[in-house]
């Protein structure tokens, strides 16, 4: 059978540019290996996280908020099979409605291993039985997997990463969490609420290491208060498990000081590393660079014509919306249109609580451009709508061109910044001032008057409510 495009893998790059080509009329098959559809995000990712953040927090507010709200509840505790399978649910319907999608836009699903035989034949192997499928273009959309080195001794069972980790049906007495980042601080935060005393180990001298130091000062206090310890500025020199535990050596860098950890688990989450094994790219005559990734053109065409890739595979921050935007991307240029992204607009968001958001540039990056520029803060203390809710940790950093005015970077801790994000987004896709956002009459009380306070500082200093 031939069709227009294949897109090898089902993860919100692949499954949405998949329902983009065949909007645009394409004739469009999606290969899967997998037996659900959806990839890390939906599966092992993005969405049974949430889930369990969000059961997490419920469960930490019952115990210590409710009271202050006059709700009365008595002994409160956790049954985490249930929470579990919430979360199970949770994925399976995300997952089905991925494949009605599919079958609603008429898109061919396939389930095996897809590699090349050449750009325009793909071998699909399930394991019993092999078949053949042509195709006009061919998108790579195989996304990524954890970092394990050998060090860590990754066995899946003491020594697990996020997979292995959002199904504890125990809660453990302690965790162990190697690398601040995303992950890591996410996963975390969900033992931390369930009442697991949990060590986070970084590397770098602050956690989340790319992101506004502002921002990472203020979430690391939040974090320490709800019980985290920290040990920045340190490495993880071996992991020894036995059957019921975990012993972790750490060294604090630069020094001759080390300790060992005993945990019930050790969370390995220092990041991801795209997925391309057996795709026989060097089939089409296509290799990986050094960090396993894809090199492809401003199109994301690849070195071979008509074969493009994007996602975790490709330059760029592993994120499934920057997937998503891609995938709809190569599908419109494809199809013959002029797609547009704007990679610095690509927000980023830590759904820990608060919440942590950013988009655009950090002041490290525009003092290492030599931009001139202005900052306006503002922090949710101050804010009725965050007094009401009880959620006044955090603030709203606003960075403008000295200039021009111009908005160049916006970021948040703080309650439901991941929604709020957004209206600094829209205003700086069309490159928006501070005074702008200033000048926009936001709703009272919410969250979002933040924001324009932030902005009312960054334009001569004029905040009303600090």
């Amino acid at each position: 059978m031939k069709y227009d495009v294949v897109v090898i893998g089902s993860g919100p790059g692949g499954y949405v540019g998949a329902i983009r080509a065949a909007q645009l009329g394409l004739k469009v098959a999606l290969i899967e290996k997998y037996s659900t559809l959806g990839g890390t995000c939906l599966n092992v990712g993005c969405i049974p996280s949430k889930a369990l953040l969000d059961s997490s927090e419920h469960y930490h507010n019952a115990v210590h908020q409710f009271s202050q709200h006059g709700i009365e509840t008595g002994k409160v505790k956790v049954n985490l099979n249930t929470m579990i399978d919430r979360k199970n649910e949770v994925v399976n319907q995300t997952c089905k409605g991925v494949e009605f999608l599919m079958k609603k836009n008429k898109i061919d699903v396939f389930t095996g291993h897809g590699s090349f035989i050449d750009k325009n034949r793909i071998l699909i192997d399930s394991g019993t039985e092999k078949k053949e499928i042509e195709t006009d273009k061919v998108i790579i959309a195989t996304g990524s997997k954890p970092v394990t080195p050998a060090m860590f001794n990754y066995d899946k069972q003491r020594v697990i990463t996020s997979t292995e980790a959002l199904n504890i049906r125990t809660i453990p007495s302690k965790l162990v969490v190697v690398g601040g980042g995303v992950i890591g601080l996410e996963l975390g935060s969900v033992f931390a609420r369930l009442g697991t005393a949990v060590e986070v180990v970084e590397f770098m001298d602050k956690i989340l290491p790319t992101m506004d130091d502002d921002c990472t000062r203020e979430l690391t206090r939040s974090l320490k208060k709800l019980g985290i310890k920290f040990h920045l500025g340190h490495a993880v020199t071996g992991v020894n498990a036995t059957k019921k535990s975990c012993i972790v050596s750490v060294k604090k860098k630069d020094s001759d000081t080390a300790f060992d950890i005993d945990a019930d688990y050790c969370l390995v989450a220092i990041g991801r590393k795209p997925y391309t094994d057996g795709l026989n790219l060097e089939a089409i005559g296509l290799a990986t660079d050094a960090k396993g990734s894809i090199a492809v053109n401003d199109h994301l065409e690849t070195a071979v014509p008509g074969v493009f890739a994007i996602g975790d595979i490709v330059r760029g921050p592993m994120l499934a919306h920057k997937a998503e935007e891609e995938g709809v991307y190569v599908a419109e240029y494809i199809a013959g249109g002029k797609p547009h992204i704007n990679y610095n607009l690509i927000p980023g968001v830590v759904y820990t609580w608060p919440e942590l958001s950013t988009v655009g540039k950090t002041e490290a990056e525009l003092k290492a451009e030599n931009i001139p520029y202005k900052v306006g803060k503002f922090p949710f203390k101050a804010l009725g709508r965050a007094r009401a809710s009880m959620d006044t940790e955090g603030l709203v950093k606003v960075l403008a061109h000295q200039d021009t005015d111009e908005i160049l970077g916006v970021h948040m801790v703080g309650p439901r910044v991941a929604d709020v994000i957004m209206e600094a987004v829209a205003l700086m896709e069309f490159r928006a001032s501070a005074e702008d956002l200033t000048r926009i009459c936001h709703p009272h009380p919410t969250f979002t008057e933040a924001l324009k306070e932030a902005a009312l500082a960054a334009t001569d200093n004029r905040a009303i409510h600090i």
